[in-house]
C-alpha cells in the first residue's frame, strides 16, 4: 500500500531576492551567458515563492543580496542548519565563494553557532535532512570528505549519494524531502540522476518513493519544497503532481522559470532553518 502524507509542519526559511541576479559566467549546464535574463521577472517569481510560503503559514527572513554574487538568490546552497547549528558552505567555484561568509555572516550576527566548513560542500543544495539522516550528494559541487564533516559536526547518520547526469549537479534538483517524519520519512527522486549503487541505497531506505520521470526532473521539479502536507513544485512537472496527489500531499505550482535559467528552482531559493530541539 502507497504511504500517505504524515502531516504539515510550519517552517522557518531564509530567502534572498534577486536584486542584482543574471547569469554572467557558467558553472552548471543550465546557464547560457549569452541568453537574456529578466531580473523583474525573477523578482516577480521569487516574490510570488516568498508570499506562498507566507500563505502557508511559514516564516521567511530574508538576507541582503550582494552585488556581485547574482546566484545568492539560491539561499539553499548557502548553509545547511540542523538542531539550530549551522554548517557553513565552501563553494567550488571562485564565482560563488563569496556567498558562504556572508550566509554564515547573517547567521553569526543573529546568534546562531557556526561553524566554518574545511571541506568543499555547497550547503543544502547537496545535504537534504530527512527523518533524522542526512541525504548528501557528491558527484559534481560536495566532496565525500565534507559529508563526514557534517556527520561529526551535527552527530547523526550521514548517507552519501552519487550523483552522475551534469544536468542534476546538486542533489537537490534530484530528490525532494516530502515528509521528515522520523516515523515515516518520504521523498521523490529521479533514479537515473543517481549512480547504480546509489539508487540501491535509495531503493532500500525509501521502497514507497515517488519516482519522477525525466519531463518532471529536467523541468526541476524535484528542486520542490514540501511542509509535510503542501508541496510547492514547478507546474511543468505535470506526472510528479500528480504523484503527489495520490500520495495525499497537495502540489501548489509556483512558476521560477527564470531562475531556472541559473539552474534553480524553488527549493535553491529556500534554506530551511531548523532549530534546536
Amino acid at each position: 500500500m502507497s504511504a500517505s502524507a504524515p502531516g504539515r509542519t510550519a517552517r522557518h526559511y531564509l530567502m534572498c531576492e534577486p536584486t542584482h541576479y543574471t547569469v554572467s559566467y557558467e558553472i552548471n549546464p543550465w546557464m547560457d551567458k549569452t541568453r537574456y535574463t529578466d531580473v523583474e521577472l525573477a523578482l516577480q517569481q521569487w516574490r510570488r515563492l516568498r508570499d506562498t510560503y507566507l500563505d502557508l503559514g511559514n516564516t521567511i527572513e530574508t538576507i541582503d543580496p550582494l552585488v556581485g554574487l547574482p546566484d545568492m538568490v539560491y539561499a539553499a546552497n548557502g548553509a545547511t542548519v540542523i538542531d539550530g547549528i549551522v554548517y557553513s558552505a565552501k563553494f567550488r567555484y571562485p564565482e560563488r565563494q563569496p556567498e558562504g561568509p556572508a550566509y554564515q555572516k547573517w547567521f553569526a550576527d543573529r546568534g546562531y553557532l557556526t561553524h566554518t566548513a574545511e571541506q568543499i560542500n555547497e550547503g543544502e543544495g547537496d545535504m537534504l535532512f530527512v527523518g533524522r539522516t542526512l541525504l548528501a550528494g557528491t558527484g559534481f559541487r560536495t566532496d565525500r570528505a565534507a559529508h563526514r564533516e557534517a556527520a561529526a559536526l551535527f552527530g547523526i547518520e550521514v548517507v552519501s549519494l552519487e550523483l552522475v547526469d551534469p544536468r542534476f549537479y546538486h542533489l537537490d534538483t534530484a530528490l525532494a524531502v516530502l515528509s521528515s517524519d522520523v516515523a515515516d520519512p518520504q521523498v521523490a527522486y529521479y533514479p537515473d540522476a543517481f549512480s547504480a549503487a546509489s539508487q540501491e541505497v535509495l531503493a532500500e531506505l525509501y521502497p514507497d518513493a515517488v519516482h519522477a520521470v525525466e519531463a518532471d526532473a529536467v523541468a526541476l521539479g524535484l528542486n520542490a519544497v514540501s511542509d509535510g502536507e503542501n508541496v510547492v513544485v514547478a507546474p511543468a512537472a505535470t506526472h510528479l503532481a500528480g504523484a503527489l496527489r495520490e500520495r495525499g500531499y497537495t502540489p501548489i505550482p509556483v512558476e521560477t522559470t527564470e531562475l531556472l535559467k541559473g539552474g534553480g528552482g524553488a527549493k535553491c531559493c529556500t534554506l530551511e532553518i531548523r532549530p534546536a530541539l
